[in-house]
């Protein structure tokens, strides 16, 4: 898969799938995981959309700096990887930690988003303290030392009982992150407080219910394994954007991730 050179020498690492001539869609990874994370869906997206999957820094291909990451630079990765493919409005879907990366896009580079999916993501998931104890067992243990206590808290024990290729998919996907970007990500988390932002997000977006899906314990996410905080009112005292405005809640009858991501591309009104 191609590499693109970043403006702070990091290199991302990408995959392009789907016609030439679609609309791009950007599909954007949980903490911990890296492109193939995607692959049961891209069957069905790739057959309407431009697929373009990435490995955010630190996870999968893409290159590893040191120190802490901030969700400025995940959100910049992004620009800079739809400009070398003279990409300049996309529609983005994003899943944990990219639902995030979704959430700043949204709020400092909306023209370049054509329609915006927040899968499974908060705009706060504190405590700091939390997440700091998360990076001090990675930094001296490795990936092993949360990796079977991700599992647990991504999935059912009856889930992780019934359905072992998929638990053995993800537990490799989890250990081949590499411990300092996987750190590096978890400080973007740790640091992380977009509510304020919220109201700054115009274009047509959607957000799913945090239901329960198999193998999910209600209201966690399956991508940094902690319960997500009720969503506050945002600055002003209005309501988060999928509750209002240009904003809309997906459903959970949809079939699947892709049910999602096509629910909400295809309901939504074009910005």
């Amino acid at each position: 898969m191609p590499l693109i050179a970043l403006d702070d020498g990091c290199h991302l690492n990408y995959r392009v799938d789907g016609p030439a001539d679609a609309q791009p869609l950007v599909l954007s990874n949980s903490l911990g995981t890296a492109i193939p994370l995607w692959e049961p869906q891209m069957a069905r997206l790739s057959q309407r959309y431009r697929v373009i999957r990435y490995d955010s820094r630190g996870h999968g291909a893409s290159d590893a700096p040191a120190g802490a990451y901030s969700l400025e630079r995940l959100g910049q990765d992004v620009l800079t990887l739809l400009d070398e493919l003279d990409i300049y409005r996309a529609h983005f879907c994003g899943l944990s930690l990219g639902g995030m990366v979704g959430q700043w896009l949204g709020a400092n580079a909306g023209p370049r988003l054509e329609r915006l999916v927040l899968a499974n993501t908060a705009a706060y998931m504190g405590p700091p303290d939390g997440w700091q104890v998360r990076m001090d067992l990675v930094s001296a243990g490795g990936m092993a030392a949360v990796t079977d206590g991700v599992i647990e808290r991504w999935f059912t024990p009856d889930f992780i009982a019934g359905h072992p290729d998929t638990i053995d998919g993800i537990r490799r996907l989890l250990l081949a992150t590499k411990p300092q970007g996987y750190v590096g990500c978890c400080a973007v988390v740790r640091d992380m407080d977009q509510r304020p932002h919220l109201s700054g997000i115009t274009v047509p977006h959607a957000a799913d219910r945090r239901h329960r899906r198999p193998g999910h314990p209600a209201g966690q996410d399956p991508g940094t394994g902690g319960r997500h905080p009720r969503q506050p009112r945002g600055d002003a005292g209005r309501r988060p954007p999928d509750q209002r405005g240009t904003g809309r809640r997906l459903q959970p009858g949809a079939a699947g991730l892709p049910g999602l991501i096509f629910q909400s591309l295809t309901s939504m009104p074009v910005a």
